[in-house]
């Protein structure tokens, strides 16, 4: 299988006064096209600083960090952030969607960087992700008339108009409840089920379930990688939830 991403020895140090803090300390793995990985780890574990990492918002001490076949550490603050727009789909916890635009415009978002797509493309683009995700009538919806679960939902959209190599997820359901939450997760099942490569960073070790693959971070190391035999299915468990009117 094709490599998405590759890190070889990747550390990262922080000074805080007179004090080096080690973040991460020598964290390895691969990536392959396809996986649905989840990274979990209590604070302090160096997930926050592997997510930046990972989402080339920042650079490692010292290390190798390959990005489909790119290696990133070599790269200036511009390049980064052109292989960011090209490769990664990010989801956040809090959606991070402009609040007066509509479903339509918050998705077209990252196409404005590429000079590639034409605003008629840019919205065909969007409407097409937005579709993907079960949203086709929101388009025109602005953030303050959509609900929790469809705001993600089209932070979803977002990540995916691009084509990317990998979506990134930052606690992606954290801000959502129960009910939504498993909604979310069978959006991101039928995406992998596709073949999307999708890395979800989580503290919640439920969520590890639902996955293909387990990385468990402690004070900056993998202490466990573990793919996952016998993966729960998202519908399923939505279906065993009590109706929200029982």
């Amino acid at each position: 299988m094709k490599e998405i991403i590759r890190l070889d020895n990747i550390r990262r140090n922080f000074s805080v006064g007179s004090e080096t803090v080690h973040a991460l300390r020598g964290v390895s793995f691969v990536v392959t096209e396809g996986e649905f990985v989840t990274i979990m780890g209590t604070s302090g574990s160096g997930k926050s600083t592997l997510l930046n990492t990972l989402g080339c918002l920042d650079t490692p001490t010292a290390g190798d960090y390959y990005l489909d076949g790119h290696s990133v550490r070599t790269m200036g603050r511009n390049e980064r952030a052109t292989l960011r727009n090209r490769k990664i789909g990010f989801v956040f916890q809090n959606y991070n969607l402009l609040a007066k635009t509509t479903a339509i415009e918050n998705v077209e978002l990252p196409l404005m960087y590429n000079s590639a797509y034409s605003s008629a493309r840019r919205r065909q683009k969007a409407i097409e992700a937005l579709r993907a995700v079960g949203l086709g009538d929101r388009l025109n919806h602005k953030s303050n008339q959509m609900s929790g679960g469809q705001m993600q939902r089209v932070a979803i959209a977002r990540a995916l108009v691009n084509d990317p190599a990998v979506i990134l997820a930052d606690e992606a359901t954290g801000n959502l409840d129960t009910r939504t939450s498993f909604e979310i997760l069978v959006l991101f099942q039928s995406l992998h089920a596709q073949g999307r490569t999708i890395i979800f960073v989580t503290h919640n070790p439920e969520l590890s379930q639902y996955s293909s693959r387990n990385i468990v971070l402690r004070d900056g190391r993998v202490v466990s990688d573990t793919p996952n035999p016998c993966i729960l299915s998202a519908a399923d468990a939505l279906a065993a939830l009590p109706r929200q009117d029982d």
